[in-house]
C-alpha cells in the first residue's frame, strides 16, 4: 500500500567517464563539456559534467522501479549543480549519485501520486523542485 509519505527504493549510481561517452553516442549529444575536459575548464568549470538528462533519467527510475514500467506521467526538474565525473585514471575514478523519492501526494479519484525525488552528489543537492507524477497500480 503506498500513502503520502512513504519513501521509495533508492539507489546509487557512480557515473565513469564511459557512462558519459556511451551516453553521448545514444542520445546524440556529444557536447565536448561532457566529455573533454580542456573544454570543461575553457566555461569555468571544474571537469567533465554529466549530461544533465542522463541525471534526470536516473532520478526517473525511482519511480518507474516502484511502481512499473510505465507508471510515469509527468517528470519536472530544475538543475542545480553539475555532477563532476573524474577520469578513469583518478582515485576515485567515478562519480556517485544518490536518487531516492517520497510520495507527497496522492489524488484518490485518479490513483496519481505526486513524488519528491532527490539526488544527492558530493552531500549537495543536484536537482531542485524535482517532482514526478504516476499512476499507482
Amino acid at each position: 500500500m503506498t500513502d503520502i509519505g512513504t519513501e521509495l527504493e533508492g539507489f546509487t549510481v557512480d557515473f565513469t567517464r564511459a557512462d558519459l561517452r556511451a551516453y553521448a553516442t545514444a542520445s546524440g549529444d556529444h557536447n565536448p563539456i561532457h566529455l573533454d575536459d580542456t573544454v570543461a575548464a575553457a566555461v569555468g568549470l571544474p571537469g567533465v559534467i554529466a549530461h544533465g538528462m542522463l541525471t534526470m533519467g536516473h532520478a526517473a527510475r525511482v519511480v518507474t522501479e516502484a511502481f512499473g514500467p510505465t507508471s510515469l506521467r509527468s517528470l519536472a526538474v530544475r538543475f542545480t549543480r553539475p555532477v563532476v565525473v573524474p577520469p578513469a585514471d583518478a582515485i576515485p575514478n567515478t562519480a556517485a549519485v544518490t536518487f531516492s523519492g517520497t510520495v507527497t501526494a496522492i489524488d484518490a479519484q485518479t490513483r496519481i501520486a505526486t513524488i519528491s525525488l532527490s539526488a544527492v552528489f558530493n552531500g549537495q543537492t543536484v536537482l531542485a523542485r524535482a517532482e514526478a507524477r504516476a499512476q499507482l497500480p
